[in-house]
């Protein structure tokens, strides 16, 4: 037994591991309320009182018209999702259409109520980052957990008062930049300053001020983060991109990555894999894909050939 942290004397005992044959795989049958051993089917607890929700629901449509609660709070919202909404539905309670009066009373609350919510200078900086990194993040693919990430690194810059005098666009483009490093589903500066207002220029500085003044630790770039991506992108198969991680895992134990650029790395690898594999593609649509020259996949091509003794037939 594994007793857990105690908020107070009555606090009962959480049992994780089962006296009898020693598993601690336990699954909870909320029907019969009872704790029950996986390996041994032993009966560790019974009259367990269940705590979820005393309703069915078997859909989506049904889970949300039945819930009592709102949405989990949410960093990418400027106040965290925890203030209130009036909804835009102009209907009352029971579901009738509200009258002309009514509808502009509605409004005109409604109005007040938006700019209730975004009263001080770092709200209404929060609600402009936070709208420009929903928009960078759907222009870019990123998923929550990369936006979750930036909306914290944001905020503690703001907190740092590293955002006076510099632009919104330019921190919170960093700050996806970071986030999405740091999450391991990286995006190049390029890809970043093309789909953002930044230039290169700018968004390189202001990550540089991110690294340094909030102590972020951020992973070495690994040209295997970006084969799948430029694979999918290629539309080549799985296969393919297999082996093309393979090319960089071995170039890498042969220490030929140090020093390099993970992205002309990988579209090297991607380049001898589709050769090899039958899928060839040209060098220019590569180096498009993975935004670098061709002259950067022709050398870094050349060197993994000669170095891995790979036979590629041109």
């Amino acid at each position: 037994m594994k007793i857990s942290a105690k908020a107070g004397k009555n606090q009962k005992e959480e049992v994780t591991r089962c006296p009898d044959c020693g598993g601690t795989s336990v699954v909870k049958d909320m029907m019969r309320g009872e704790l029950i051993c996986r390996g041994c089917g032993s009966i560790l607890e019974d009259n367990l009182i269940d705590d979820g929700p005393e309703w069915r629901a078997f859909n989506t449509q049904e889970r949300s018209k039945r819930s009592r609660v709102g949405s989990p709070t949410s960093f990418t919202v400027h106040d965290k999702g925890l203030s209130t909404q009036i909804g835009w539905e102009d209907r009352d309670s029971y579901g009738k259409k509200l009258n002309p009066n009514q509808r502009s009373q509605i409004y005109r609350l409604r109005k007040w109520h938006v700019r209730s919510r975004v009263h001080s200078s770092v709200d209404r900086n929060l609600a402009q980052a936070m709208s420009e990194l929903d928009r960078l993040s759907s222009q870019l693919g990123l998923p929550k957990s990369v936006k979750e990430t930036a909306s914290v690194i944001y905020r503690s810059a703001i907190h740092k008062r590293l955002i006076r005098g510099r632009s919104i666009e330019a921190m919170i483009a960093a700050a996806a930049y970071a986030a999405a490093r740091q999450r391991r589903v990286p995006r190049t500066l390029d890809e970043i300053a093309r789909n953002s207002r930044v230039n290169k220029k700018e968004l390189g500085r202001c990550y540089r001020l991110m690294i340094h003044e909030l102590n972020l630790k951020i992973p070495l770039a690994n040209p295997t983060d970006y084969i799948v991506r430029f694979a999918a992108d290629l539309k080549l198969t799985g296969t393919t991109a297999r082996r093309a991680i393979d090319l960089v895992n071995e170039a890498k134990q042969k220490g030929l990555t140090a020093g390099k650029d993970p992205t002309g790395l990988a579209a090297a690898a991607i380049y001898i894999s589709g050769i090899v594999e039958g899928e060839r593609r040209t060098q220019r649509e590569i180096a498009d894909t993975a935004t670098v020259t061709e002259v950067t996949v022709r050398n870094r091509y050349k060197e993994l050939v000669r170095k891995l003794e790979i036979a590629v037939a041109l």
